[in-house]
């Protein structure tokens, strides 16, 4: 599972990052969770707002830090 944080270190940014490791940890996912902050990197993923989030290439919030509970949601989804 590829998990990506697209943001430029932000304090929203940082916090969606922290929370999804407390949340990886939780669920014991071992996965690649990478924090994007290169601003020309996270023009190709055509987002609009930071923090943004994807799981698995797949845009899943944008411009807001998702409770920890569909944080949660969503990577056991993707864990299959």
């Amino acid at each position: 599972m590829e998990i990506k944080v697209l943001g430029q270190g932000c304090v929203q940014c940082d916090r969606l990052e922290r929370e999804l490791m407390e949340v990886m940890a939780e669920i014991d996912l071992a996965a690649d969770l990478e924090h994007v902050r290169e601003i020309k990197e996270i023009g190709k993923y055509g987002v609009m707002g930071m923090p943004a989030l994807l799981i698995n290439g797949k845009v899943m919030s944008v411009g807001r830090v998702p409770p920890k509970a569909k944080l949660k949601e969503w990577l056991k989804e993707a864990q299959g």
